[in-house]
């Protein structure tokens, strides 16, 4: 009858050992997981700032010796020796800024329509339609937009522009290219972007409260803005923030139709450049004693310019999550 309770003791301390084993190799494996994301995540971070630090070497020669002036002058002269930015920003900003004029209200409409009023036999081919167009090699839709798209704009649209919109951003001579021929290429281009993500972030919005907006006699539209928006604003933004993301760093479709031009005009049907088409165009026979470093600049603003856009696209979520919470 003693042996029992020992034997029975025994046993038990034999368990206890075996889970505090078990627990011991379970704590090193996390331990090992952590340790290996962290390095994944410590990777993206060194590899950022390397991009950063090489940029900001390669260009500190144009930056020494240009100083500010480098970020605001308006002339481009690899024979002179002289190199301004003004006009690449310039490209780069009114292209992306009419890239999203035109992009998003049409990719809001695409989700809205694909999630809300869509009948159901239409919804998977329309989807995968938009998809495979965010597929398409953007040097496709470069080819397009020189061949196809800027002859007809040239022809039909700009003519009208002219005559009814006019001076400052609207004048002629109607050539085809220009800085808004590539808004409206890179506008295609990134509404299948915007307008997959939008989808997708509108499908999780719980039926439920769709339903109950309904009931209690909501129209579609005040669904819509009360109920949809809200949810999913900071998926709406990141879709935003994606699509603005791909318009600022395009190059080879941007290259065919901006025209490539190094003057400073208002004027948005003018020829023009961007910091994308300028280092597309010149890195290839640039010489190396200043011409190098200016279009290593020109990389440095274009990456500062990406950080400024997340950095407020975060503040704008931060915000947005702010006032919902005061709202609740």
């Amino acid at each position: 009858m003693s042996t029992y309770p020992r034997q029975q003791e025994q046993n038990v301390a034999i368990t206890m050992r075996q889970q505090a084993e078990k627990s011991a190799v379970f704590l090193r494996q996390d331990r090992i997981f952590a340790r290996v994301t962290f390095s994944f995540a410590a990777l993206v971070l060194l590899v950022l700032f390397g991009i950063l630090a090489s940029l900001v070497v390669q260009a500190w020669p144009a930056i020494r010796e240009f100083g500010v002036g480098f970020v605001f002058g308006t002339t481009w002269s690899p024979s002179t020796g002289e190199y301004g930015a003004g006009i690449a920003i310039w490209g780069t900003l009114a292209t992306s800024f009419i890239a999203l004029l035109i992009g998003v209200p049409i990719s809001f409409g695409i989700a809205m329509f694909l999630t809300e009023s869509c009948p159901v036999w239409m919804r998977r081919p329309l989807g995968t339609a938009i998809e495979l167009l965010a597929g398409v090699p953007s040097i496709i839709y470069g080819f397009w937009g020189l061949f196809i798209f800027a002859p007809m704009i040239q022809e039909y649209l700009q003519p009208w522009m002219m005559a009814w919109l006019g001076a400052p951003f609207f004048m002629g001579p109607p050539l085809g290219l220009g800085i808004f021929t590539a808004g409206l290429v890179l506008a295609l281009m990134i509404i299948p972007f915007i307008a997959s993500v939008m989808r997708d972030v509108f499908e999780t919005v719980p039926a439920v409260l769709k339903e109950s907006a309904y009931g209690i006699g909501c129209t579609r539209w005040e669904v819509i803005r009360n109920i949809v928006l809200p949810y999913t604003r900071v998926g709406t933004i990141g879709a935003i923030m994606l699509g603005l993301g791909r318009a600022l760093g395009e190059t080879m479709a941007v290259t065919f139709v901006i025209g490539n031009a190094n003057r400073f005009s208002l004027n948005l049907f003018a020829p023009g450049n961007s910091i994308a088409s300028t280092l597309a165009n010149e890195f290839a026979e640039a010489e190396p004693m200043m011409h190098i470093p200016a279009l290593f600049g020109l990389g440095l603003i274009l990456f500062i310019i990406t950080f400024a856009v997340l950095s407020a696209s975060g503040w704008l979520i931060k915000q947005g999550e702010r006032k919902a919470g005061k709202g609740r």
